[in-house]
């Protein structure tokens, strides 16, 4: 990532204090926007409607006509919400003192590549050679970057740090108080655990080969936790220096491609039943979209000679285990790392006396929109079952932010790859990878112990 756009967003000055962060600052344009959206689904939800006209997304396909038919019947809606984004998007930006002369472009470009992604994830073989759409992101933009290049004014629109923390707002809507505890005890305890000392194995991985504490606390919550999301809170959260994100991120996706493939590999060769192996990647995937890809594919091995279970099995199991179990620790690692960084690392090292001040002004704020979200779609599903869940407020409520959420998350991966220049992060040595790796090591182990014999019984029988 270039050292002009690893911190993406200007630096607040000393005026800027106050009530002028409400309209000066990402991290609340992040909480306005994807809280915006929410409300608006649940309004709409609320009176007999949906967002789903606007959330348009391309349409499983498998051949070209179909998918030109697609396109050629929902141009208004793509149009549409085109204008809306962009609109949004270039108010925000240019509050937070970025050139709409400049954005305006480079997101069109972005927008447009990301429907070709899209459409590419939506292909009716792309579970098959795991086409997920924000990995194609990444992958197409790290070419696009490295090999051709593009001018470097364009980085004003690829808002790496933006687009996430809209999308973890947005994650939050899918990730409802009711949802977490229908997950139930083991998958929750089973998380817990993996999140803790994953953590630990490599923090004190870094800091037995000489890294910095703050670089040490990225990289380990981006291997306990979830990569993109919890490298952009926690290197705001410690004070990180502004590669320490870009580092985290580049490892975590290395991990998360290399594990779509050796852990169903090594799921099928164990002849694992779906729903014990959807545990297993769930508990040692990296990220959701290339985990979501292992967990598709080792599903579709159901009912195959020796894997027991059906393919619904390995999602759901990987679902609790990974976008429910683990992703909630983000903002928990985020809150406890920022009093941590604030009242230990740099009060012995400044010997000054902590400010509480100092604690709210590191906490990423952001974090606090995906709690209000959470909440906000609690109060929406109280009264509904599990099954009345899935089938009435998922499809109207809950399916239509989701889709806003990939959305976001492709240009977020996008820009990653855009803004990536290998030349630059390789100045950071192979420490940090020496450490993330440690944690991986135990991750899977530890995954795989408490996937297939701790927690067998639960996985092998787990239903909805």
């Amino acid at each position: 990532m270039s050292s002009a756009e690893t911190n993406l967003g200007p630096k607040l000055k000393p005026a800027q204090s106050g009530w002028s962060e409400l309209w000066l600052k990402e991290d609340w344009w992040a909480i306005w926007i994807g809280l915006g959206i929410v409300i608006i689904a649940y309004a709409l939800f609320a009176n007999g409607d949906s967002l789903k006209w606007i959330a348009v997304t391309p349409a499983k396909w498998s051949n070209v006509e179909q998918l030109g038919a697609h396109f050629s019947a929902n141009i208004p809606r793509y149009l549409t919400q085109f204008a809306l984004w962009l609109a949004i998007f270039t108010g925000a930006t240019t509050s937070l003192g970025h050139s709409p002369r400049r954005f305006i472009p480079a997101f069109v470009f972005l927008y447009a590549l990301s429907i070709a992604i899209f459409a590419l994830g939506q292909w009716d073989q792309a579970n098959k050679y795991n086409l997920e759409p924000p990995l194609v992101a990444l992958v197409l933009g790290l070419a696009i970057s490295n090999l051709a290049g593009l001018p470097r004014w364009l980085d004003t629109g690829f808002r790496v740090e933006f687009y996430i923390k809209i999308g973890i707002v947005l994650l939050g809507a899918t990730l409802p108080f009711t949802l977490i505890a229908w997950a139930g005890p083991v998958a929750i305890l089973q998380a817990s655990i993996v999140s803790i000392i994953t953590f630990l194995v490599i923090f004190w991985a870094g800091r037995a080969l000489g890294l910095d504490k703050r670089l040490c606390a990225t990289l380990g919550v981006g291997g306990a936790v979830c990569g993109v999301s919890a490298a952009i809170a926690i290197s705001g959260a410690v004070g990180g220096k502004k590669e320490d994100a870009p580092i985290t991120i580049t490892t975590v996706i290395l991990w998360a491609i290399v594990m779509i493939f050796v852990l169903p590999l090594v799921s099928r060769a164990l002849g694992l039943p779906t729903g014990i192996a959807g545990a297993w990647i769930g508990t040692s995937e990296f990220a959701d979209a290339a985990g979501l890809a292992a967990a598709q594919s080792y599903g579709g091995l159901a009912g195959t000679p020796g894997i027991a279970g059906t393919s619904d099995q390995a999602v759901f199991a990987f679902t609790l285990m990974k976008v429910v179990g683990r992703d909630v620790w983000i903002g928990i690692w985020a809150f406890v790392l920022a009093i941590i960084a604030t009242t230990r690392w740099e009060a012995n090292a400044t010997g000054q006396k902590p400010d509480a001040a100092q604690i709210w002004q590191r906490f990423p704020k952001f974090v606090i929109g995906f709690i209000l979200a959470s909440a906000l779609i609690t109060f929406a599903t109280t009264t509904y079952s599990l099954a009345d869940y899935n089938k009435v407020v998922t499809p109207a409520l809950v399916g239509p932010i989701k889709d806003l959420r990939t959305w976001a998350f492709i240009f977020c991966f996008l820009s990653i790859g855009l803004t990536t220049r290998f030349r630059e992060l390789a100045r950071a040595g192979s420490k940090p990878f020496i450490a993330f790796s440690a944690g991986v090591v135990v991750n899977v182990a530890l995954g795989f112990v408490l996937s297939v014999y701790v927690f067998g019984d639960h996985w092998r029988n787990l239903t909805r």
